[in-house]
């Protein structure tokens, strides 16, 4: 397939997905908005089929293939939220309309779109932190009681907590940079898409960003107004379109192999603390001061991440330490019955 060809068929494709979406927002202010998207893209096809007859080829014939059919069968029983992604990977733009608005209502400007964005990076890091500690105490104190509920000597306890703690965090590390690795080249590869499209149609993509504008409630003049004084400029062009359009921020792409490491040791420190009272206290001291140590940390964590979900600390510490306490108790149990069961 040629290059010309290729673009064609997607921007075909977009058109088309852009008019489902659009009837799937039917009485809304979005269901104009991607009408006018997809005649945007019939036009950027029109561009490419004229280069297909600047080849000597004939006008070809647009089917939309499995994927697409797949997409368009689940946008009406789903709704569009949760398809973001996979629309945003098919070239359907606007997805940013689709997340939560900024606490001060829509930027206007290219300062204030990176304040909104790092700030909740910066939030979206703790959080994760905060996740993998959780993640790292609740699974390696529930194998430890579990070892210990059997009724094993205080070194294999070390033992089963040492592997659960290095394959935890390993495990970990691998799936959080195959995963950071994965969102990263998408995101690469949609902002290169609008590096391209910037570049043969600059005018088509103000059109597009204006239209965008025009669906947060910015008034018509303005918006175009706006959107051309940002297509002007070919880097501020480039980070706007990929902020407004596939609602992503360039600057934040992630770091595959630090968000790996960070996972590894956010693991490692959790998983730790119900192991440390095997390796500091006496045998007869030992399970005592896991069951504290984790119940201490559990409702800790839970009260840390009463920051994100609005909780009352207390309420969200009580409910962590139940939850954690719930699975730590249940492995003992297992253990213990496995202990007397095997003998």
């Amino acid at each position: 397939m040629t290059q010309a060809l290729h673009n064609w068929t997607e921007e075909k494709r977009s058109a088309w997905l852009y008019r489902v979406v659009s009837d799937a927002e039917c009485g809304t202010p979005r269901q104009v908005l991607f009408l006018e998207l997809a005649r945007a893209a019939d036009a950027q096809a029109a561009y490419w089929e004229a280069a297909l007859h600047a080849e000597g080829r004939p006008t070809p014939v647009f089917r939309p293939d499995a994927r697409a059919r797949l997409v368009a069968w689940l946008i009406p029983r789903l709704g569009v939220r949760p398809l973001r992604g996979v629309l945003a990977a098919m070239k359907v733009r606007g997805m940013s309309l689709y997340h939560a608005p900024p606490p001060h209502g829509m930027p206007t400007d290219l300062q204030q779109l990176r304040g909104e964005r790092h700030r909740s990076a910066g939030s979206g890091r703790l959080r994760a932190a905060v996740f993998g500690v959780n993640d790292g105490l609740v699974s390696n104190a529930a194998l430890i009681l579990g070892v210990a509920g059997a009724g094993v000597g205080n070194d294999m306890i070390v033992l089963s907590g040492v592997a659960g703690l290095l394959a935890g965090a390993f495990s970990m590390a691998a799936g959080e940079y195959v995963s950071m690795r994965s969102q990263r080249e998408f995101h690469e590869y949609q902002i290169g898409l609008e590096r391209e499209e910037l570049a043969q149609y600059p005018r088509e993509e103000a059109a597009e960003l204006a239209l965008i504008y025009q669906a947060k409630g910015v008034d018509e003049t303005e918006a175009r107004r706006l959107a051309e004084r940002l297509i002007a400029d070919p880097d501020r062009a480039l980070d706007t379109l990929a902020r407004e359009e596939l609602g992503l921020n360039p600057d934040e792409l992630g770091a595959p192999l630090g968000a790996a490491l960070a996972s590894f040791l956010a693991f490692c420190a959790g998983a730790l603390i119900p192991l440390l009272p095997y390796l500091l206290l006496s045998p007869a001291l030992a399970f005592t001061g896991t069951v504290l140590a984790t119940g201490i940390s559990l409702f800790g964590v839970g009260a840390a991440l009463s920051l994100f979900t609005g909780r009352h600390a207390m309420a969200g510490g009580l409910r962590m330490l139940a939850i954690g306490g719930a699975a730590g108790l249940a492995t003992w149990l297992i253990g213990n019955g496995l202990g007397v069961t095997l003998g």
